[in-house]
């Protein structure tokens, strides 16, 4: 076999595992835990500010660089329990396919945003907010505005269009939220907060529970998006204003994750006793009432120490959304109907065709509304697919020449 066959036969074959260690190795722990990291507003937003409406409202706001040619203010309005940074790679993406600027609000309760009462969540309060804040912004000629909500933000977007307060609006884009499967889901809807953990050791560890949970299932989204949904327990500060960290603090924080089920055995664990390694229990616990006989084996007991109880509980969700229970039905509760009445164009995109109720799927049949549904992704459609969505709305605000195209753009024609 001459040279070149060799070659061009190991060329085909896996890369070997160094050390020949087959496994885990230490190399691979790290590049887990630089997975993430958590990425800075700042690489996605030209600014963000402090809007303060009166003394008891104050609202952070993100907004992309103000576009080479005339377009909308894309109004962008984050579910329950995010931030507006959850739209951070959305708006890269769209900014570079139309011209439009994009403004992102953390709402009432959420984020950065401070108010005397933040567990007022009504549909009416979030609305008067948003409308006092555009009024702010814009106190002499509003621009075009094109509405753009998840989940909750998508209701309360289809509520503010309803309520009129703002005249300027062109058109709204609704995602993956619909009056009938969101008055269904209410049910379940404390079971699910009760499962999600309370607390975080540190950010990389939110951010792997972010992944690992299924929440956002596209990992560059949750690095920007999940600090904006967490405070620290100290100094009750929002977890973006202690970015950048070091690279001690993200090896520290995500190298001890450990998010345990009942019925499942973490990797580190598994891997811990298959090499030896001590995983923090005793295969000879001590007996109750007394003390053991062998102190060899008691020996191999290890006790949990207070403080690494305390160094886990080191950051907490910013909003308790099982507080907002009350507001549940009045979000979702007309939906519909509000939606369909819209004297401005529609566009709903959604997570599954099954997710239409009879209201929506009659409108949809009558042409009243452009329906879009994304394969392959959570309820954080724009998170998970970013690109996907953006292409979604900028084909829809270029048909109805409420934007203008940066570049060579082909859009797609709406599709299940």
């Amino acid at each position: 076999m001459s040279n070149l066959q060799r070659t061009i036969l190991k060329n085909r074959l896996p890369p070997t595992i160094p050390g020949g260690r087959i496994g885990r190795s230490d190399s691979f722990k790290k590049s887990r835990i630089r997975d993430f990291k958590p990425a800075l507003w700042s690489d996605f937003f030209a600014e963000k500010q402090d809007v303060i409406l009166d003394e008891k409202r104050s609202f952070r706001i993100y907004r992309t660089k103000h576009p080479q040619k005339p377009g909308p203010i894309l109004l962008l309005l984050h579910g329950g329990g995010y931030s507006a940074l959850t739209w951070s790679h959305f708006c890269v993406e769209i900014t570079r396919i139309i011209h439009c600027q994009c403004l992102a609000i953390d709402l009432r309760g959420h984020g950065d945003t401070k108010t005397d009462d933040e567990d007022d969540l009504s549909s009416d309060t979030l609305a008067k907010d948003i409308g006092d804040l555009v009024l702010q912004l814009y106190p002499e000629n509003i621009p075009p505005i094109y509405l753009v909500g998840h989940s909750m933000g998508g209701a309360i977007a289809v509520h503010f269009a309803h309520k009129a307060i703002i005249p300027s609006i062109i058109g709204i884009t609704v995602i993956d939220v619909v009056e009938g499967t969101a008055m269904e889901a209410l049910a379940s809807m404390q079971s699910f907060l009760r499962s999600r953990p309370t607390h975080f050791k540190s950010i990389p560890n939110a951010i792997e529970w972010c992944i690992r949970s299924g929440q956002i299932r596209n990992v560059e989204s949750a690095k920007v998006s999940m600090p904006g949904q967490i405070i620290n327990c100290t100094t009750k500060q929002l977890a973006t204003n202690e970015l950048p960290l070091s690279e001690d603090e993200i090896e520290d924080g995500a190298s001890a994750s450990c998010f345990t089920h009942p019925f499942s055995i973490s990797e580190d664990e598994e891997m811990g006793s298959d090499t030896g390694e001590a995983t923090g229990t005793s295969t000879n616990p001590t007996p109750a009432g007394g003390e053991s006989d062998n102190s060899s084996e008691s020996s191999d007991f290890k006790k949990p120490f207070a403080t690494q109880n305390e160094n886990a509980k080191r950051y907490t969700w910013r909003i308790d959304l099982s507080k907002s229970e009350k507001y549940w039905v009045g979000w979702f509760t007309g939906l519909s109907e509000k939606f369909l009445n819209l004297r401005v164009p529609k566009q709903l995109l959604l997570a599954s065709i099954d997710g239409l109720d009879k209201a929506l799927t009659v409108g949809q049949m009558q042409g009243r509304f452009q329906m879009q549904v994304l394969a392959r992704c959570g309820h954080a459609v724009h998170e998970d697919r970013p690109h996907e969505v953006a292409e979604v709305i900028s084909g829809y605000l270029i048909r109805n020449r409420f934007a203008e195209a940066a570049g060579e753009f082909h859009f797609h024609l709406p599709a299940c």
